[in-house]
C-alpha cells in the first residue's frame, strides 16, 4: 500500500536475545532452547513495520556506536530513513524476551536508550511529519523528562499528530501514574494494552479505564489480545473490533506492528475504528514469525 504523509518515529533501538524453551525452564540446570538474536525495540519496530507497509517513515534513535552500521542496514531493508546517534561510552540496549506459548518474560538492559537526549530530535525533523510516534520508554528515562514536555509542544507547534504507547504496566507503576499522565499532556493518541489502560486508569475494568483515559487524550486504543481493540473517542461511546484469531508463533512486538498498521491507515484517512482494524490485520502477520520486525 501506498501511505500518505511522513511518520516520525522516535525512541528505543534494541537487540532481542529471544529464548523459545523447549519445555519449563528447569532451575540451576540446562533447558534445550532455541536462542535467536533480532533486532528490537518498541519505536524501531514500529518503524520497521510502517517501512514495510509503504509509509514514508523516519527513525530517531540512539545505540552503540559500534553497532550503527548493522543497525542502519536493517532499517534499509524497509526503507526506513534512519536518524541514529552513535554512543561511544554506552552498548546498544539488549532485551532477553522467554517466550512460552503466547507469554514473554522479558530482562532488559536499555543501554545507550536510556541517555538519549530528545532535544536532539531537530525541528527540521519535526516539521515534516504529519505523525510523531513514541513509546513509554522514552518517558521512564530521569534524562529525558523535561525534554518529553518540549519535544510533544515542538510537535504540536508544527501542527503533527502525536501518538503514544505507554510501554508496560509494570514500567509505569514503578514510575508513577500521575507523572505519566502529567508528561504525556497534550498528547492527542494512547495506544495501551489493556493492563496499561487499567494501571493508568485505576481501575481493574479494561472498557472502563478506556473510556476513563478519554479524559486525557481525544483517542485511546487499547488492545486486549484475542478479545479484540477497544477504540475510545472523547465524547463517543466505545467501539468494539474483533480480531481473526492466529496461531501464534511469537508474540514479540504485536502491539508495534499494531501501531504500525494503525498509523498507516490514519495516515491515509481511515476512522480510528478503520485504523484499528488494520492495525489488527498487520499485527495478525507479525504474530506468525519470530521477532518484533517483519520477516
Amino acid at each position: 500500500m501506498t501511505v500518505k504523509g511522513t511518520i516520525v518515529v522516535v525512541g528505543d533501538v534494541i537487540d532481542d536475545i529471544i529464548v523459545r524453551p523447549f519445555g519449563p525452564i528447569r532451575h540451576d540446570t540446562d533447558t534445550p532452547a532455541d536462542i535467536e538474536r533480532r533486532p528490537g525495540g518498541s519505536a524501531a519496530n514500529t518503524a520497521a513495520w510502517l517501512g514495510s507497509i509503504g509509509a514514508d517513515v523516519h527513525f530517531f534513535g540512539r545505540l552503540g556506536a559500534a553497532d550503527v552500521d548493522r543497525h542502519t542496514a536493517e532499517f534499509e531493508r524497509f526503507g526506513v530513513t534512519t536518524h541514529l546517534h552513535g554512543d561511544t561510552e554506552h552498548p546498544t540496549g539488549t532485551i532477553v524476551i522467554l517466550v512460552e506459548g503466547e507469554a514473554r518474560t522479558m530482562l532488559t538492559d536499555r543501554g545507550a536508550n536510556v541517555v538519549f537526549d530528545l532535544d536532539t530530535v531537530p525541528d527540521d525533523l519535526i516539521g515534516i511529519a504529519n505523525f510523531l510516534h513514541f513509546t513509554g520508554h522514552t518517558i521512564i528515562d530521569e534524562p529525558k523528562r523535561d525534554a518529553v514536555v518540549r519535544l510533544i509542544a515542538r510537535a504540536k507547534a508544527h501542527g503533527v499528530t502525536v501518538c503514544v504507547d505507554p510501554a508496560t504496566a509494570g514500567f509505569i507503576t514503578d514510575f508513577g501514574v500521575d507523572q505519566f499522565l502529567y508528561l504525556c499532556a497534550g498528547v492527542d493518541i494512547l495506544r495501551p494494552n489493556e493492563d496499561e489502560a487499567c494501571v493508568l486508569a485505576g481501575v481493574t475494568d479494561v472498557s472502563v479505564a478506556t473510556q476513563i483515559l478519554t479524559e486525557h487524550f481525544p483517542l485511546v486504543v487499547t488492545t486486549c489480545g484475542k478479545r479484540g481493540v477497544l477504540v475510545a473517542e472523547r465524547g463517543k461511546p466505545i467501539v468494539h473490533v474483533a480480531v481473526d484469531p492466529v496461531d501464534v508463533v511469537d508474540p514479540t512486538g504485536a502491539g508495534d506492528s499494531f501501531n504500525a498498521g494503525m498509523l498507516a491507515a490514519l495516515a491515509n484517512g481511515a476512522t480510528p475504528t478503520e485504523a484499528a482494524a488494520n492495525g489488527a490485520r498487520v499485527a495478525a502477520g507479525g504474530l506468525l514469525t519470530v521477532g518484533g520486525r517483519p520477516a
